[in-house]
């Protein structure tokens, strides 16, 4: 295949990207690298593999469209640089397909005009920048509610995309709310017990060392009440009769 066909290959298929970098994806991540939804909800375990999927979406937006603006948020600086450390590894692997100006710690900025960038979780920080191409926001169930209700606007014009990715936080905050919203986001549940890179045995060893609450939170991608409510959420909301009407003087 020529070094043309090649790349008009990965333009069309960003699972042909994922290959080229020695990736072979899971059904799941094929489907998300594939997906033409504008707006994606990733409930996964840890090390399910959430990170190289989005850093490689982000790639893929920066390299096959001009000027495109990719932010990366996330719960902790930490977390974020570590989502962009792997695009970045990625971008170097495939051979700088379009050239950088700049690459550093916290972003990359290619000869196309299109830019990756980390953004502090704060909403002071975010507000600066308008138009995404593409919204990544890590460990979304806890990020403030806040933050998200900053960023939300800056794909009004662009018609940008967003994910959302994280481990269940419990039954709270936005990534919450979008999951069980009717809003059409393409949704997406991987556990552990369907990542074949995970061993039974060590499943079975952290559901006896944590305890049936935070495993199925943190392995299984159950969204639970707090440890600390008095009341369950479905008894909370079970106690309500819809069809009744308040009146009020």
């Amino acid at each position: 295949m020529t070094a043309l066909a090649l790349d008009l290959a990965r333009a069309l298929d960003p699972v042909a990207l994922a290959r080229e970098v020695g990736m072979i994806p899971d059904d799941w991540q094929a489907r998300v690298l594939r997906s033409r939804s504008g707006r994606i909800l990733l409930n996964c375990c840890r090390q399910s593999g959430k990170t190289t999927v989005a850093a490689l979406l982000s790639v893929h937006t920066a390299v096959y469209r001009s000027g495109a603006l990719v932010l990366i948020v996330s719960a902790s600086e930490r977390q974020a640089r570590e989502l962009f450390r792997c695009a970045l590894v990625a971008y170097r692997t495939l051979g700088r397909p379009v050239p950088s100006e700049a690459e550093n710690a916290l972003s990359l900025s290619l000869e196309n005009g299109s830019r990756i960038i980390v953004v502090p979780a704060t909403a002071g920080t975010v507000r600066g920048y308008a138009a995404a191409a593409l919204l990544v926001i890590d460990e979304a169930a806890q990020v403030p509610d806040e933050l998200y209700a900053t960023v939300r606007p800056m794909l009004a014009v662009s018609g940008g995309r967003v994910v959302l990715m994280s481990t269940p936080f419990g039954r709270r905050g936005f990534f919450f709310e979008a999951w069980r919203s009717e809003e059409p986001w393409e949704r997406y549940t991987v556990p552990a017990t369907e990542v074949p890179r995970i061993p039974a045995e060590f499943l079975a060893e952290e559901s006896r060392t944590l305890g049936e609450w935070w495993f199925r939170q943190e392995y299984l991608c159950q969204f639970l009440d707090a440890t600390s409510a008095a009341f369950r959420e479905t008894d909370i909301e079970a106690a309500f009769d819809p069809e009744v009407v308040a009146w009020s003087l």
